[in-house]
This record gives C-alpha cells, structure tokens and sequence, in this order.
C-alpha cells in the first residue's frame, strides 16, 4: 500500500529558502525527485517563489528538464510579493527542478515535496 510523507525541497538547507542565483539554464538546483522503488515513487512539488526586489521579475522553473520548453514553467513574480508556482505537480524518476530569474538573488523558492512510496 502506497505511504506519503512530507519532505524538505532537496535543494534547501533545514527548510530554507532557495535563492535563485542563475540568469539562465540550467538554473539554480531546487530539487532532485527521489530515485526511489526503482523508480515507481512519486514526488508532488510544492514550490512559493519570493520577490524582494521593488521590480517584477519573470522566473523560469526547469520542471524535470533544461532544454525542451515544455518543460518550463514561467511566471511573472510582483514586486515584494509571494506566488505559488508549482501548485503540486508531480515527478519520479531523479530528475531536478531548477530556476533561473532574470534579476539574480531577488527570488527566493520555498516549498516541500510529499514524497508517495509505491512499495
């Protein structure tokens, strides 16, 4: 019978937020899925992304892959505001979430994962 537990973004430290350093692909390590029951675990990603800057910012998240646009989710962070971006979208199979923004250090990405075991 398949388990859920609640897990921190592997990108981050204890919790933390991850601040978007990269301008461009590949972006900034938010997360790498689990590699786990050969494959058959599932991550759900939840992913806020921070603006501190006074300027909207467009931020790109490499959702599972760098280089086919499919695979990017892009939005426009307001000024001093907080957005969710990944609203529980799921991945297996060890593949990363990565961001690039394009001011450096203004966003900052928070969020969890349920991790869903299959065995």
């Amino acid at each position: 019978m398949p388990t859920m537990s609640k897990e921190i973004l592997s990108g981050s430290t204890n919790g933390k937020g991850v601040k978007v350093a990269a301008t461009g692909t590949a972006g900034t390590l938010i997360h790498t899925v689990t590699t786990g029951g050969s494959n058959t675990d599932i991550d759900e990603i939840f992913i806020y992304a921070t603006n501190t800057d006074t300027a909207q910012i467009k931020l790109t998240v490499e959702f599972g892959g760098a280089t086919d646009p499919d695979d990017h989710i892009v939005a426009k962070i307001p000024a001093e505001t907080t957005v969710l971006v990944v609203p529980g979208l799921i991945l297996r199979a060890g593949v990363e979430v990565r961001a690039f923004a394009g001011t450096a250090n203004k966003i900052t990405c928070h969020g969890y994962v349920n991790r869903i075991d299959q065995s």
